[in-house]
């Protein structure tokens, strides 16, 4: 497996584990401004994995694309198109 698909699942596993305590957290009824704190904590893990996507994903296919001179609109609508989801 590439190193960066061992970061990116490192960072998801971290993500997994930040959900892991909430999802107790809210089972065991604990003070809900420490399930926030958690919750947040698990939308940064998520951002992070999003972010190292990304700039992957630029390194490669888009460049790649650039670098042919081919579907070079279509990668950059792509892209618009996740973001535009959010």
């Amino acid at each position: 497996m590439e190193d960066k698909n061992k970061k990116i699942l490192h960072r998801m596993k971290i993500a997994r584990g930040h959900l892991e305590k909430v999802i107790s957290m809210v089972e065991k009824d604990e003070y809900c401004l420490d399930i926030i704190q958690q919750t947040q904590a698990v939308t940064s893990s998520i951002e992070k994995v999003t972010e190292m996507i990304l700039e992957n994903h630029l390194k490669t296919c888009v460049r790649e694309s650039i670098e042919s001179g081919k579907n070079i609109d279509e990668k950059v609508k792509e892209v618009i198109e996740v973001f535009k989801r959010k």
